[in-house]
């Protein structure tokens, strides 16, 4: 066999504006770059014991257990499913979008029983129907998507919801992924069991470790539970050892990845949690003023719009790979097409982290006008750059 020949590394250099991941800002790509330690360092030690303040600090929690999983954002929501449901839990999850499709298939391999609170794809759960769901069923635990990416739309009404379940003696897992730094998130006010996210959305961070926070009384649940969770790798009565006060060894940790994530956490910090939730709705809403003043419609209501992923219908006669494929080809930007129930029907527009500034959002607005144009699409162009530019303005 002969040797491949493989030249040098040289990516496209995109403008990421999809539902993730998002650009990742400078100071994280050089933290990156900086000399590895071993996982157990004491220097490393420091960092982990920083990591978990800053996490603390973004999810508005005190909870003690509040760590990166070691793994794409998938891995922190199985890390939080796996754990909190045993076999024979009934788990109340819901059918208004593909993430929460994800949560069944995640806690029916975990052996819970599961039950469903309907709501269609681009509006968010009734507190009435999780209400009639919990008497009908009386699940054990809750799961709710609080930033659905599929659909782009955001659940209003969060701590009515846990305040359902609380009442029901059930616990909440909230699927953070796309909020989490990016929209108000407020885990323990809100009485939030269980919150997990990905850092490659409103933290523009490379995937790798993913946020993840538990309270005391969920953590009780996982570390008195009879039988072990089904993976060893993201059992957390094990993992309680490294990151705990033990700091005994575990697996290795992805200690790039921390570091990058240390670095968004900090440019959080730095911004300030309520700032940063400001400006990703400004921006956004940027945008969202020029896609509907150039003739587009949003796929959820003004009140359940999701400013980290803003979800815009295609107009009638175009195709939507083909302005996806004409953005990448044309102007190296990415945006996506729908998924499930709308696949054909939205694009999906990330407004997130480091993506989220003037020239960014301008910059889409812009390209998204030309490429439907190219299609034959009836827009006003012009009138979306104005809409976008006065946005910006104030």
């Amino acid at each position: 066999m002969e040797n491949p020949t493989v030249g040098e590394l040289t990516p496209p250099d995109r403008t990421l504006l999809g539902p993730g991941p998002s650009e990742v800002h400078p100071r994280v790509l050089r933290a990156m770059s900086t000399p590895l330690v071993g996982h157990l360092d004491p220097s490393f030690v420091d960092i982990m014991d920083e990591v978990q303040a800053l996490l603390r600090y973004t999810f508005r929690t005190n909870n003690e257990w509040t760590i990166p999983v070691s793994g794409t954002g998938s891995a922190s929501m199985e890390a939080a499913i796996g754990n909190v449901v045993e076999p024979g839990d009934t788990v109340l999850v819901p059918t208004n979008g593909y993430f929460g499709g994800r949560m069944a298939e995640m806690a029916r391999r975990a052996g819970g029983t599961i039950v469903h609170v309907g709501a269609p794809w681009g509006e968010p759960l009734d507190p009435v129907d999780v209400e009639a769901a919990f008497e009908e069923h009386r699940p054990d635990v809750f799961g709710f998507v609080h930033a659905e990416t599929s659909t782009g739309v955001l659940q209003p009404n969060v701590p009515e919801l846990t305040s359902i379940a609380h009442d029901h003696d059930a616990y909440v897992i909230a699927d953070c992924v796309t909020s989490l730094g990016g929209v108000e998130l407020r885990v323990d006010e809100w009485d939030i069991d269980v919150a997990y996210a990905g850092p490659q959305k409103c933290l523009s961070c490379p995937p790798g470790a993913s946020p993840l926070t538990l309270s005391d009384r969920a953590m009780e649940k996982v570390l008195t539970r009879e039988e072990s969770p089904r993976s060893w790798y993201l059992d957390l009565g094990l993992l309680e050892g490294y990151w705990g006060d033990e700091r005994s060894y575990h697996h290795t940790a992805p200690i790039t990845n921390v570091y990058a994530l240390r670095e968004a956490l900090r440019l959080v910090s730095e911004e300030g949690i309520e700032a940063r939730w400001e400006r990703h709705r400004e921006m956004a809403g940027a945008l969202k003023a020029g896609v509907e003043a150039m003739g587009l419609r949003m796929n959820a209501p003004e009140e359940h719009w999701l400013p980290s992923l803003n979800a815009v219908r295609v107009p009638e006669g175009v195709t939507d790979t083909d302005v996806t494929e004409y953005l990448l080809e044309r102007y190296d930007l990415e945006i996506a097409t729908g998924l499930g129930d709308l696949d054909g029907e939205i694009f999906r527009i990330g407004c997130m982290g480091y993506s989220a500034r003037p020239e960014t959002v301008s910059y889409l607005v812009s390209a998204l006008g030309d490429a439907l144009r190219k299609q034959g699409a009836d827009v006003d162009v012009e009138a979306g750059l104005s809409a976008t530019s006065r946005a910006l303005g104030e």
